[in-house]
């Protein structure tokens, strides 16, 4: 049996694009994926202290969320509100393409499969376009010091 009738899909790797990158400033992208399920984790964290709070995330208006019994404990009230402030500030630095999936996928925990399906697109340029706004989220989050490079 062929390996192609097994695997749906075969995902491909990044592309390096050489010295323009460096010369414009920008953290090249193999080193901002590995930040990738930080900022997923950070994003779900934001969901349940927003929650927590007693509001619901405002970064989507009609955010319908599938049901979850979270035990998180507050321990500091003030701190919990400047974090979801923070994270909204930064999920609103995205453009709106970008926050739709990440809203979608992260937030919502809708499959790449059926957000493609819902946007009608295929689920490479799905997965493709969520990595980048989970790039430009990871960045957004290095500058207001929600994730910390180590080394």
């Amino acid at each position: 049996m062929s390996a192609a009738l097994i695997l749906p899909y075969v995902w491909a790797t990044v592309k390096d694009r050489g010295p323009e990158r460096q010369r414009n400033g920008e953290r090249p992208r193999e080193e901002l994926a590995f930040f990738r399920k930080r900022t997923e984790g950070l994003l779900r964290r934001y969901l349940r202290a927003s929650l927590s709070v007693g509001r619901v995330p405002s970064v989507s208006e009609n955010l319908t969320l599938r049901g979850r019994v979270s035990s998180y404990r507050i321990k500091n009230f003030e701190d919990v509100v400047i974090f979801a402030i923070d994270v909204e500030k930064c999920m609103k630095a995205l453009d709106p393409q970008a926050l739709h999936l990440v809203v979608k996928v992260a937030l919502q925990e809708y499959m790449l499969l059926e957000v493609a399906e819902q946007l009608r697109q295929d689920v490479r340029t799905i997965t493709r376009h969520y990595g980048e706004a989970l790039d430009q989220l990871t960045v957004e989050f290095l500058k207001k010091k929600l994730l910390i490079r180590e080394g």
